[in-house]
C-alpha cells in the first residue's frame, strides 16, 4: 500500500476523536472520506482541513443506526471514491458513537435498541457491507471504551455494548485473517469532546474527580486518541491484530 493512493473511511468523523484521526492520517498521506450525521458544516471544516494538510477528503452523511440506509450509503462511497481515482479503500474507522447515562433500574428497550442499532448493529451490518470495497491487506479500528473494562454509575447499557464491540472485533479478526485485513479496538478513557453533551469537556468538577482516577492525574484529549487509531492503522503496526489497546493514561488501574 505504499505505492499508491491510501483511503479511511472514517465514521463520525466530523468532530473530536473522528476528526483528530482523519487530521493524523493526513499527515501520512492518507486521505479520508468522513461521515457526519447532521454536522455537515463541521465535517467540510474538516475536508478542507485535511486537503491543506496535503491529503484528498470527502464528506458524507450517514447515520449509523439506520442500517436501512447502508446500500445507499454505499453507492456513495463508489462515487466518492471514483472522485479520488480509486475503486477500494484501505481503512475503516468504527467511531460514529451515541451516549447513554441508563441504569440499570432506568434503561428502556427504546434506549437499548438504539445503543444496539448504534454501537454493534451498525458496525457490523457496515462493515459488511463495506467490505468487498475493502482492499485486501487493509485495517479496521473499531471504537469501545474503558467502561467496556470498569463500571461506573450510570453506564449500565454503553459499557456493555462497548463490551459487545470488543468481542465483535475478535471475530473480525479472526474471519479476516484470510484477507490480510488486521482489525483492532482501541478503548478511550474519559476523552474532553462534546460527546455525551460536553460532560468532560464543559464540566471542571467532573474532569477533576475522573482524573483522580488517572495514574497521569488528567482527563484525555481528541489528540490523544486520534494518534493511536492512526498508528494502528500504519504498517507500523501490521501484526497487531485482535487486540484492545486502551486509551486513559492508567484510568482505574
Amino acid at each position: 500500500m505504499n505505492d499508491k493512493q491510501r483511503i479511511a473511511i472514517i465514521t463520525g468523523g466530523s468532530r473530536g476523536m473522528g476528526r483528530d484521526t482523519a487530521m493524523r492520517l493526513a499527515q501520512q498521506g492518507v486521505s479520508s472520506i468522513i461521515t457526519y450525521n447532521r454536522r455537515q458544516e463541521e465535517a467540510e471544516k474538516v475536508v478542507i482541513a485535511v486537503r491543506e494538510a496535503g491529503a484528498a477528503a470527502g464528506a458524507l452523511q450517514l447515520d449509523v443506526a439506520r442500517a436501512d440506509t447502508f446500500d445507499g450509503f454505499v453507492t456513495q462511497v463508489r462515487n466518492a471514491l471514483a472522485s479520488l481515482g480509486a475503486s477500494h479503500f484501505d481503512y475503516l474507522v468504527n467511531n460514529a458513537g451515541t451516549s447513554s447515562t441508563a441504569t440499570l433500574q432506568s434503561g428502556t428497550e427504546a434506549e437499548l435498541d438504539a445503543q444496539f442499532a448504534v454501537h454493534f448493529k451498525g458496525p457490523f451490518l457496515l462493515t459488511q457491507k463495506l467490505l468487498p470495497l475493502m482492499n485486501d491487506g487493509g485495517r479496521i479500528v473499531n471504537i469501545s471504551s474503558g467502561l467496556a473494562r470498569f463500571s461506573m454509575p450510570g453506564r449500565a447499557i454503553y459499557g456493555p455494548m462497548k463490551a459487545a464491540v470488543e468481542a465483535l472485533t475478535r471475530y473480525m479478526a479472526l474471519e479476516l485473517g484470510e484477507r490480510r485485513i488486521a482489525v483492532n479496538v482501541v478503548a478511550p478513557g474519559a476523552i474532553a469532546t462534546d460527546f455525551s453533551g460536553g460532560v468532560v469537556r464543559d464540566n471542571p468538577d467532573v474532569a477533576k474527580t475522573l482524573a483522580s482516577y488517572t495514574a497521569l492525574g488528567r482527563v484525555g484529549g481528541p489528540e490523544d486518541v486520534g494518534p493511536v487509531i492512526a498508528g494502528l492503522l500504519s504498517d507500523d503496526f501490521g501484526w497487531v491484530n485482535g487486540q484492545r489497546i486502551e486509551v486513559a493514561g492508567g484510568v482505574h488501574i
